[in-house]
């Protein structure tokens, strides 16, 4: 996928130095800091090309022309710690102490006004999270695994999944092909049937909770019944693993296979992060995968590291789900 807009190394160190004065911390106070990046937008510190950047993304949403972009050469930390698999997120915590990363992903949420969220028994409640192999989900279909993963949208089992997804790339070696694949929900769309999508409208489908949400919330077994298709082109799905319901007519069962031949049917756009990029798309108004395409050194590859955020599709989104705001921390939401 070719980039939106690629950052001239002065570019990218010029916003780097606005975004290292931020001085609160992310992890311990996100209501502070979200707020010390806000003010500067509201100092007019921001280099005016980023905001132009972001204003295009945002019309680009706006529009239907686009749901997926990619920045490429952003400003990182100096330092990026090598992270312990076996407890990344601790490991994470203790390293890291600077936060350049993270600014920028809060920075660009800003300017797109799309809020982010949290979950509160995910990863600590924090708003940054990551996207890395730890050792204990080897080869399983989860996002904190080595392995590929079928096309999905995050947190398919969930009530409260996020609109939008970005993934900031912190470590990615340059020797692995690792790609991650979206299909826009438009493109899925234009391959159903009215029947079909008519059948996917129904609340008549069910998925399993992945394995890292139950081993958060032991509770957490299967989503309730559910529709695939909502909005006009959301799809709520999780390949090989969203089935039909107990009971479901066998016309659910029907419009399941036609969603899947969709999928093989639909154009599809494929995206390597490289350190740097940040690849920003639709979750719910599309479906992405990850696709291990050449991998020359397995330990080197399990090395890689997404930053990664959550977000509403605008504040009129979040209001929806403010009732289960956890502590007057906004977008934090509960399972």
């Amino acid at each position: 996928m070719e980039p939106t807009y690629v950052l001239s190394d002065a570019e990218r160190d010029r916003l780097a130095t606005v975004l290292r004065s931020v001085a609160k911390h992310p992890y311990e106070d996100y209501e502070a800091f979200s707020r010390a990046v806000g003010d500067l937008v509201a100092r007019g510190e921001v280099p005016g090309f980023f905001t132009e950047v972001c204003a295009r993304i945002r019309a680009d949403r706006d529009s239907g022309a686009s749901d997926a972009h990619v920045l490429r050469n952003c400003p990182l930390d100096e330092e990026i710690p090598v992270l312990d698999l076996d407890d990344p997120v601790a490991d994470k915590h203790a390293k890291k102490k600077t936060f350049v990363g993270e600014a920028f992903l809060e920075l660009f949420a800003q300017l797109v006004e799309t809020p982010l969220l949290s979950y509160a028994t995910r990863f600590n409640g924090d708003f940054f999270t990551d996207v890395v192999a730890i050792n204990r989900y080897s080869g399983m279909q989860t996002g904190f695994s080595d392995s590929e993963l079928v096309y999905h949208n995050d947190r398919t089992a969930h009530p409260v999944r996020a609109d939008f997804i970005s993934l900031l790339g912190m470590n990615c070696p340059d020797g692995d092909y690792i790609y991650t694949g979206f299909v826009d929900g438009r493109d899925l769309l234009a391959h159903l049937s009215e029947e079909d999508r008519r059948q996917l409208r129904q609340a008549q489908f069910v998925t399993p909770f992945d394995v890292f949400s139950r081993d958060n919330n032991k509770d957490l077994t299967v989503s309730e019944v559910h529709p695939i298709l909502e909005n006009h082109h959301s799809f709520r799905y999780l390949d090989t693993c969203t089935t039909a319901a107990p009971g479901a007519p066998e016309s659910a069962k029907d419009a399941l296979l036609a969603l899947k031949n969709a999928m093989v049917r639909a154009d599809k756009t494929r995206h390597r992060i490289r350190t740097g990029d940040l690849f920003t798309f639709a979750n719910q108004d599309g479906l992405h995968s990850r696709d291990k395409m050449e991998i020359n050194d397995p330990a080197r590859a399990r090395r890689r590291w997404l930053l990664k955020t959550y977000a509403f599709r605008d504040a009129a989104a979040a209001e929806q789900h403010a009732d289960r705001w956890l502590d007057g921390v906004r977008g934090r939401v509960g399972d």
